[in-house]
């Protein structure tokens, strides 16, 4: 969580980070920080204290959260393939096409998409009657550990549930995928060995981060739940809560050059800072 927030804070304050493809970046970082926080703070909370109880209510909550980051995740990563592939492929395009208006769109459309995908399985785990018993088998509030609960006919928000699922993560995986096929065929028609590893360096820290978070969402949600896929749901699921937010900083951009040199900037001011505040601390005495 900490990387995330520092990379945010990074992007904000740096103007040389002020381009559309650390704008994206930072946006995913602010997502993986909400992550984290709908879901590590409860498990610890369960894990130090031992007290594992959450509300129904709450529960849904967490759910809700989750499902829209992760429907948001998936929309973002697709637009940032996007980026790469007009930056590889179409440069003399490149700063044209992403202005400042379409990336806000881009976004935007995320963000918001991702909350309203979520809105309607919610109406309807909200509709169910819970009569079973009260434990989930899982470290977090997800669809089927809750639907599980229920003694109402789950037929139909079975299939919504596959539905929306299939929309919100098949489309963006094909368009990252195409995106990635149209920027390797270009990389592998650069002459030069230099510009063709540092193209590759550039996308394949965004290629790692979109096979382990696309993977793992889809054997969770859209594969059929034999009882082998049920038992390993738990592993799976800490591949994209877990896992994925802590090394997005570490193979996104703290390898980044760019960030490094900012990172470099900060810490210098960060050294000379207690000075100021020495000064200003024997002024105020006196």
């Amino acid at each position: 969580m900490a990387g995330n927030i520092l990379i945010v804070v990074i992007i904000m304050t740096d103007q040389h980070l002020h381009t559309p493809m650390y704008f994206f970046l930072g946006n995913l970082s602010c997502l993986e920080t909400c992550y984290t926080s709908t879901i590590l703070p409860r498990v610890l909370a369960g894990l130090l204290t031992g007290d594992r109880a959450i509300s129904v209510r709450g529960c849904i909550v967490q759910f809700y959260i989750f499902g829209s980051l992760a429907a948001t995740e998936c929309s973002l990563l697709s637009v940032m393939s996007y980026d790469r592939y007009l930056a590889i492929c179409k440069p003399l395009h490149y700063a044209a096409l992403m202005n400042v208006r379409f990336c806000t769109r881009l976004v935007a459309g995320s963000w918001i998409g991702g909350f309203m995908s979520v809105a309607i399985i919610i109406f309807m785990i909200s509709q169910l009657t819970f009569c079973g018993p009260n434990e989930i088998d899982h470290f977090f509030c997800d669809l089927s550990p809750i639907i599980k609960l229920s003694c109402s006919d789950i037929c139909v928000l079975d299939i919504t549930a596959v539905i929306f699922s299939s929309m919100f993560t098949l489309p963006p995986f094909v368009l990252t995928l195409a995106s990635y096929v149209h920027i390797i065929s270009t990389i592998l028609r650069i002459p030069s060995t230099t510009g063709r590893q540092k193209a590759f360096s550039t996308c394949s820290s965004h290629l790692i981060v979109v096979t382990i978070f696309y993977g793992t969402l889809v054997i969770v949600y859209m594969l059929p739940k034999t009882n082998t896929l049920r038992s390993l749901n738990k592993v799976f699921s800490v591949f994209y809560t877990v896992l994925t937010p802590i090394v997005n900083p570490l193979i996104y951009s703290l390898r980044n050059k760019e960030v490094k040199e900012a990172l470099m900037k900060a810490r210098s001011k960060l050294l000379s800072s207690p000075q100021v505040f020495t000064k200003s601390k024997v002024m105020f005495l006196g």
